[in-house]
């Protein structure tokens, strides 16, 4: 993975009399696609690109978590995939079983050369259970559905397993209540790009101390992921929420959301081998006067980002359980503040 911070010669946002490009909502027509401009101001950007996942283990990381046992749900998809590989290189214990929907059900997940049994929705419970009752250290890692957060949290807290929620969606307020009336121990979030988490940690401590610092500005949000990401991006709805807090006036359904892969290569320049993992951000302010101009910008490419800092929420986790802590519910920033990454 690389991390650079740069000032890029090339942006997607036309200034001043182009700023019709955001008008409309969500989606974009050909004539709203134009080319990239060379750009007259500076701009903040992270880029962010994340080769395939590898199945070599780390020997120093497996001789310091050896037999820690992890569960990865929805392994059938690309994220659960990228977390099961990178479960196996940091040499942790991937367990042989996996939950996915009925279609995928009796089906078997290939991980590195091991073979994962997927389990639909009947008798997970006692699955769990006893899988639980043999492993008494397991994890479990969700990346399912959006539609599944909340039944799944459900069932983690009956039987009583710890486990790292990065799967988006779902009735967050409803998952929250779940987790602290069960007391089982739980990192959720909707970001486990370590880097990413760390910027939108320096948005919260800007909007926390100026308030109002850009009433008045106007605000542009493009984000581009992969076509079969239908919902937006929660780390979009955060870093707007930041710059709310700041004074600017937004509404979501102002994001403009690009799925169409040909505007991704042509507009945002999304590389072609990573049109199916991807998260390009740009968020553009400009004055009331027009004369000054900010941006902010992180482009992913691949999920590996993701698949390490779950990596560093499973190990976080572990150790709190082990310690027996009092703080029951984490996120990545309490992941981050640990200082205990790889």
């Amino acid at each position: 993975m690389a991390f650079v911070i740069k000032v890029p010669a090339n942006n997607i946002f036309q200034r001043h009399k182009n700023i019709g490009l955001f008008s409309g909502g969500r989606t974009r027509t050909s004539s709203t696609i134009l080319p990239k401009q060379r750009l007259s101001s500076p701009i903040v950007s992270m880029s962010m690109s994340s080769v395939p996942g590898q199945c070599l283990e780390n020997p120093l990381i497996a001789s310091q978590n050896v037999g820690l046992p992890i569960m990865v749900n929805g392994c059938s998809g690309r994220m659960g995939k990228a977390v099961s590989e990178a479960v196996v290189s940091a040499g942790l214990h991937l367990l042989p079983v996996s939950f996915g929907n009925a279609e995928e059900s009796g089906h078997a997940v290939q991980v590195c050369g091991k073979e994962i049994q997927v389990h639909g929705p009947s008798d997970r419970e006692n699955i769990l259970a006893s899988l639980f009752d043999e492993y008494p250290n397991l994890i479990v890692v969700d990346y399912t559905v959006p539609a599944a957060v909340n039944e799944n949290a459900e069932l983690y807290c009956k039987v009583g397993v710890p486990f790292v929620m990065g799967t988006t969606g779902g009735d967050r307020k409803w998952l929250y209540k779940t987790v602290e009336n069960s007391k089982v121990y739980a990192v959720i979030s909707p970001q486990m790009g370590k880097q990413v988490v760390a910027f939108l940690a320096a948005m919260e401590i800007m909007a926390g101390q100026f308030p109002g610092a850009f009433s008045g500005y106007s605000l542009q949000v493009m984000e581009s992921h992969q076509a079969s990401k239908l919902d937006t991006s929660g780390t979009a709805k955060d870093v707007i929420s930041c710059f709310k807090k700041l004074g600017v006036s937004f509404e979501l359904d102002q994001i403009q959301m690009i799925r169409d892969p040909q505007q991704q290569i042509e507009m945002v320049g999304v590389p072609v081998e990573h049109l199916s993992g991807h998260a390009f951000h740009l968020y553009h302010l400009t004055s009331p006067d027009q004369t000054v101009s900010f941006e902010f910008q992180h482009n992913v490419c691949g999920r590996s980002i993701y698949a390490e800092g779950t990596i560093d929420a499973t190990i976080f986790l572990a150790q709190k359980v082990k310690l027996k802590a009092e703080k029951r519910i984490y996120n990545m920033i309490d992941v981050l503040r640990e200082g205990n990454m790889r």
